[in-house]
Formats: C-alpha cells, sequence, structure tokens
C-alpha cells in the first residue's frame, strides 16, 4: 500500500517534469550550448598546438633569448611540410599565428611552399632562414610559441584594447592604436541615450493610452503595435529615404525656408541617424510595458491626490510616477539589453561614426574569422547586460517587473 500511495503521489511530479522536459532541451540547444561554445572560443584556442606539436613542446624549453635550438627548427620544418599537404589547416594556423604578430601569415606559407618544393638544404636551421630571414628574428619564434597556447586571455587583453609588454605587465595600448574601447563607451552611451529617448517618447504616449476610453484606447495600441508588423529592414531602409540629404524632411525644411538647398542636413550615416532608428524601432517595448503596468492604476488615486490638496504636478510626482516604476525599469532595461546588441540599424544608417560594437564582432565572425576575438567581445558585453540586470534586480525588484 505505502508503494502504491508513493507512486501515485511521484505521478504528477513526472508528468510535470515531462511537460518541462521539452523547454529544458530547446534552452539547453538553442542558448546553454551556444553561450557555452562561445565562452569557450574566447579563451580556449588549441589549433596551433594541435596542428604543432612538437615545435609547440620545443619552444616551451626556450628562454626566449637569441633563436631556439636546431630541434625547434628541425620539429618547425617537419611540421610546415606535412601542412603544406593541407591547405586549409595551413590557412587556419598561419591566420591564428598571424593574429598574434602581422606578416606571419606570409612567413608561413612561403615556408612550407619552398620546403615542399626544395626540401633541407644543411642544417635546418640554415634552411628555413635561407628560406626567409623572418626565422632569424626571436619575435617570429615568440609569436608562434603565444599561439601555441591552448589557453589565453590574449584576445581578453585585445577586446579591452591591452597589451602585454615584454617585461610582463599588461598595460594600455596607445590612445590611437585603441579601437574596442572607444567603440564599448560609445555603444553603453548610445543605448543609454537610445533608453532615455523611448522612455520621454513612450512615457506620454503609454499614459495617453491608458487615460483614453476604451475605443480610442485600442486604436492607440494597434498603431503602436503596427511596426511590429513591418520587417525590420523595411522600417530601417524608410529612414534612408526621410533623412538623407535629398530626402523627404531635407526637402520640406527646404520648401518652409528653414534650411538653404545648398545647406541640407547630414542627418543620415551619422550618429543622428542611429538614434532616429533604433529610438523608433526600440520605442514600442518602452510603451508596451508602461501601459501594462498604468491600466492597472486606479484613476481615483490622482483624483484622491487633488482632493487632499496636491497640485496636480505634486499628485503626478508622488502618487502616479511612484506606481509606475515597475514599468519604467521593465522597459528600461529591455530597451537598453535590445539596444546594446542591436547590428543591422546601425550598420544600415549609422556610417562610421555610429558604428556599434556589434558591426565589430560581425565583422570577426564572417570576415576575419578572428571567433576568439568575437567571443571575447560578446563575452565582455554578456557581462555588462548581466551586471544590469543584477543593479535593476537590487534597485527595483526584479519581482516587480511588468511586461505584459
Amino acid at each position: 500500500m505505502k508503494r502504491i500511495l508513493h507512486l501515485s503521489a511521484a505521478t504528477p511530479r513526472l508528468g510535470a517534469l515531462a511537460l518541462v522536459l521539452p523547454l529544458l532541451a530547446f534552452v539547453t540547444v538553442s542558448f546553454v550550448i551556444p553561450l557555452g561554445t562561445l565562452l569557450g572560443k574566447s579563451a580556449y584556442q588549441p589549433e596551433v598546438a594541435r596542428v604543432l606539436p612538437q615545435t609547440i613542446t620545443e619552444l616551451r624549453e626556450w628562454t626566449g633569448d637569441g633563436l631556439p635550438s636546431e630541434d625547434a627548427f628541425a620539429a618547425m620544418a617537419r611540421e610546415l611540410t606535412a601542412l603544406g599537404e593541407n591547405r586549409p589547416e595551413l590557412a587556419r594556423v598561419s591566420g591564428a599565428i598571424n593574429r598574434v604578430q602581422s606578416g606571419m601569415r606570409g612567413v608561413l606559407n612561403r615556408t612550407a611552399r619552398r620546403l615542399a618544393r626544395t626540401g633541407q638544404a644543411g642544417s635546418w636551421r640554415a634552411t628555413l632562414t635561407g628560406i626567409d630571414s623572418s626565422w632569424e628574428e626571436p619575435a617570429t619564434w615568440l609569436a608562434i610559441r603565444e599561439a601555441g597556447a591552448r589557453f589565453t586571455l590574449r584576445h581578453y587583453l585585445h577586446a579591452l584594447d591591452l597589451e602585454q609588454r615584454s617585461g610582463g605587465g599588461i598595460a594600455p595600448k596607445a590612445a590611437d592604436e585603441r579601437v574596442y574601447t572607444p567603440l564599448m563607451w560609445r555603444t553603453l552611451l548610445v543605448s543609454l541615450g537610445v533608453t532615455l529617448l523611448c522612455l520621454a517618447i513612450g512615457y506620454p504616449i503609454a499614459y495617453m493610452i491608458a487615460a483614453s476610453p476604451p475605443a480610442r484606447g485600442r486604436i492607440l495600441l494597434l498603431l503602436v503595435l503596427v511596426p511590429f508588423w513591418t520587417s525590420l529592414l523595411v522600417r530601417t531602409t524608410a529612414w534612408i529615404v526621410l533623412l538623407q540629404r535629398q530626402g523627404v524632411i531635407n526637402g520640406f525644411l527646404v520648401s518652409l525656408g528653414l534650411v538653404p538647398d545648398d545647406g541640407r542636413l547630414q542627418m543620415i550615416y551619422n550618429m543622428t541617424g542611429t538614434f532616429v532608428a533604433m529610438t523608433h524601432v526600440l520605442l514600442p517595448f518602452m510603451v508596451l510595458p508602461l501601459y501594462s503596468v498604468m491600466r492597472s492604476i486606479p484613476k481615483s488615486h490622482m483624483a484622491a491626490a487633488v482632493s487632499l490638496g496636491a497640485a496636480p504636478l505634486q499628485a503626478f510626482r508622488r502618487v502616479y510616477l511612484p506606481q509606475t516604476l515597475p514599468g519604467i525599469g521593465a522597459g528600461s532595461l529591455l530597451v537598453f539589453i535590445l539596444a546594446i546588441g542591436y547590428y543591422i540599424t546601425p550598420a544600415l544608417v549609422g556610417g562610421r561614426t555610429g558604428e556599434l560594437i556589434s558591426s565589430q564582432i560581425a565583422y570577426h565572425v564572417q570576415t576575419s574569422l578572428n571567433w576568439g576575438l568575437a567571443a571575447a567581445l560578446s563575452s565582455i558585453l554578456l557581462v555588462a547586460v548581466t551586471v544590469l540586470y543584477l543593479v535593476y534586480s537590487r534597485a527595483i525588484g526584479i519581482e516587480r517587473m511588468r511586461l505584459g
């Protein structure tokens, strides 16, 4: 009897688990595994060590002063000769070493081709240095040894515009060599600015919808939802038509005499275009959480505050606004997280001055194939979003978030 009762009590739990398993599998496949792979690629680079194992072993015993031993030259020659028969593998390895020191791709490819044709001529040191004088430089071997480390923080240093000095310390790069930290700060500031613009525009819109009669409120809400039924690409390219020098807005300003025909405003392919297009695209994500909270606030609260002697502005500030904080927090969090990772809109309308860090991540994934650096940049963005989430949870409380 006890066994039967135990099985009957466990049946609902097993049923609930069976219902959750598809969602758990989906989240694991679509989020957990890609995220783990991403984090792994940012610090784990086994390609060079796997293809050049003997060379890397010999270089570990090298102090870095002068040139490595003849055994290291011999191992390098043997493994490069084998790589010459596998062009795709040679391209991957030479690309990985070239990211540590520029010019190594040509050195390795040229040496592999010459070794395949001529073979050894004297000692291996003489053979390699005869093919390319770069083999006489310790920096060449240091680059190979650094690229051969399976675990490395090199990509994170690069993503933060830091470099490891010869003495072993880490220091910032020169101001004119920094690429990613300015883009990171620009991305954070643009995301914050777009969030504030969406809040400034979306708050009165949400209030108007919540305060309108039901029939009018449904029409206004429908107008807010219309952008969701339009392609993101279409919405973004529409702003190119509107904001360009010969576009609709400039033509309207010229026809009113507000700007001369030869002094049309440059509102596209710069930061202005980025702000305008991103605010338009992300505005519904601010309006909907605000409207969800505002419609649940009884209208009698404001009337009661006014009847007790509060001025309308004071009643709004002390009674109505605090009740909308969950919607403000939810909308701001949603817009900021979406803005910080936006790619299509800034890429189309931002130009060089409106470029965000997402463009660099896409470049390293699709063009330079430096997936380690792309993963490091993405990981830093992930940490920034996580910190923002924790701050929001501590300041407002995630349990108070209202999205609909």
